[in-house]
């Protein structure tokens, strides 16, 4: 992988993705290497709920989907199925739901349908879950593209907090995160600093601090993530944009 291709990592010790633009992955296709198989492995196995979503949105019961979107990921990490497929403007999220559309408008055949995980070895997904996640989601009833970027949208979200959460417990503040990782989400004055100091045992002033400092490291990770999902970094805030405007369909 190129130099030039990669940003300085803000991740967490472990986190294979975090200094390598997803076009790099795809690109090492004809030279795969276990590294990229990996990275590319990891961003399908974070993000590949929005896409099953969006395969029953279609009309296809859950074990039509189930089959679709494993199919479907393991032609796509094969890397020669995306040959002759565009970028979609470098953007990850655009780029996966375009192929998809692509696989299911041409190259799902019933016929020869296999039996999940037959001469493939599938990725490891909670089915179970995702059908229970699917059901919540799915009271809005939006457009299947329009919940496909709503749950692109909660899933980097999720993946976010989860970064975050881990580096504070390596820190051993998981237990101020527990507390406080509430403030990420609700507005200013929608919670009582005074409450969460008395239950952390500091005094309000403190905690203020924690939140603020919590905050400033939730944005950072936040355009971090989204910047692994885009050629170029300096569309982090068009594509911010797009995905928390999914939230107001």
């Amino acid at each position: 992988m190129t130099s030039e291709a990669s940003t300085p990592s803000t991740g967490a010790p472990g986190d294979i993705f975090a200094t390598t633009h997803w076009t790099v992955v795809l690109a090492a296709g004809k030279r795969s290497t276990p590294q990229s198989d990996r990275a590319l492995e990891e961003l399908c196995r974070t993000y590949w709920f929005p896409l099953y979503a969006y395969v029953r949105r279609r009309g296809h019961s859950k074990e039509d989907a189930e089959d679709l979107t494993q199919e479907f990921f393991a032609r796509f990490l094969e890397k020669n199925y995306l040959e002759g497929l565009s970028a979609e403007r470098g953007r990850f999220r655009a780029f996966l739901l375009a192929s998809l559309k692509h696989f299911l408008a041409n190259e799902w055949d019933k016929s020869r349908r296999q039996k999940r995980g037959g001469g493939v070895t599938p990725l490891s997904l909670d089915w179970q879950t995702a059908d229970t996640q699917f059901q919540i989601a799915a009271t809005t009833e939006p457009s299947p593209d329009k919940a496909f970027d709503r749950e692109w949208a909660v899933t980097l979200l999720a993946k976010v907090i989860e970064r975050l959460q881990a580096e504070c417990e390596a820190d051993g503040r998981g237990k101020q995160f527990t507390e406080l990782k509430i403030f990420l989400t609700a507005g200013k004055g929608a919670l009582s600093h005074a409450a969460a100091a008395k239950t952390l045992g500091l005094d309000e002033g403190a905690v203020r601090v924690a939140v603020h400092r919590l905050r400033k490291r939730y944005r950072q990770l936040l355009r971090d993530e989204i910047a692994q999902t885009l050629a170029d970094a300096a569309d982090v805030d068009e594509e911010m944009r797009a995905l928390f405007g999914a939230f107001a369909t």
